[in-house]
């Protein structure tokens, strides 16, 4: 009887419990609480994007040029990109048991910059920073150059192109820091498929800026005991109706990109309403509801979640450094939803609808 009556009242205390949860709702909200009332805001674009590693033909990079050119049109003044800084993939590099397949993956190696300039990654940081406070309206092509290595060493490689691609075809030489190595690496990037060097630090040197910002975070990557389990798991939770949808949609938009024309439709398509919602139904939504007894899918979004809630703390960063500029943000289109609506939240922001930007 004793025994029945503990098990009533835990049943009846964790019933209690739920209830409460569900019932309490802040009455703080600070999205709504916007500002300031006198300036201008900081405006922010996010623009969702397919990484373009994984286009097929017919796409080539100079399909690009009508998305650019719209982008341009907006003139932001401070582009941000999904990837991983160099002070993060050093700081990565000092616990390797439990970031080795993100260092792998994610982050350039940096020694052959650090031999050319002498400099680690925190050094070379410390160096660029300093040189762009005091930054002059029209530096030297040596400046430029000297720039480029200082962003290669410091693990920044689209900004190195960005001062790459600032210089006249004749300078873009070693020199100044650049050796043989390191010349062949910028021109290697120039190249590479990738939206961090063919759309974000072409746009940033045609705006004649010199940077763009690297704005990822991977901290919340951790080991996976038993990946076997996990992967089957949630690539159960990933077979549903809305990612056959998606699907359809990517192939159908695929044929397409030989054109200018065909590439925006693409990009359109990633940041039309309701794709953020479809992105939720076919991969975390449809996790969060997995049913392993490891709980496989709620620790998957809740790494998403983590990862995207740092992200947009660099974005804000970048923001606050300079009050009331424009802020273009390139992401993978899964992103786009969770940022936008994290940097919502925020006093200092004003979201700026793609899809007009696109037209």
């Amino acid at each position: 009887m004793r025994l029945y009556s503990i098990g009533v009242l835990l049943a009846a205390l964790a019933a209690s419990s739920i209830a409460f949860g569900q019932a309490y709702k802040p009455d703080f909200d600070p999205g709504s609480l916007k500002g300031p009332r006198g300036g201008a805001p900081n405006q922010v674009l996010v623009l969702g994007t397919p990484h373009l590693s994984g286009l097929s033909e017919p796409f080539k990079a100079d399909a690009l040029s009508s998305l650019i050119g719209r982008l341009a049109r907006w003139q932001p003044q401070a582009i941000a990109i999904e990837a991983i800084s160099g002070p993060q993939c050093d700081f990565m590099r000092g616990y390797p048991g439990r970031y080795r397949e993100t260092i792998d993956g994610y982050c350039w190696d940096t020694a052959p910059a650090r031999a050319a300039t002498g400099l680690d990654v925190a050094a070379a940081t410390a160096e660029a920073e300093r040189l762009l406070v005091d930054w002059p309206e029209a530096p030297t092509a040596a400046q430029r150059r000297r720039l480029a290595a200082l962003f290669l060493a410091g693990g920044e490689q689209a900004s190195a192109l960005v001062q790459w691609l600032r210089l006249p075809e004749s300078e873009r030489r070693a020199g100044d820091g650049l050796d043989g190595v390191l010349v062949a690496r910028l021109n290697l990037l120039r190249d590479r498929r990738n939206e961090d060097f063919l759309i974000a630090a072409p746009l940033a040197a045609a705006l004649e800026q010199e940077r763009v910002y690297a704005i990822d975070d991977h901290t919340a990557d951790a080991p996976i005991a038993d990946e076997k389990s996990y992967a089957a798991a949630i690539g159960k939770a990933w077979d549903n109706p809305a990612t056959a949808k998606r699907r359809a949609m990517d192939a159908a938009l695929q044929t397409k990109l030989g054109s200018a024309d065909g590439v925006l439709a693409l990009y359109r398509a990633y940041n039309a309403p309701g794709a953020a919602k479809l992105a939720f139904d076919s991969d975390f939504g449809a996790a969060l509801e997995e049913p392993s007894p490891q709980r496989f899918g709620r620790g998957y979004v809740g790494y998403w979640e983590t990862r995207n809630l740092r992200m947009a703390a660099n974005i804000r960063e970048v923001m606050a450094a300079r009050p009331g500029i424009r802020a273009l943000v390139i992401v993978g289109g899964s992103h786009k939803g969770y940022l936008e609506a994290y940097l919502n939240q925020m006093h200092d922001v004003r979201l700026v609808d793609a899809e007009r930007v696109l037209r």
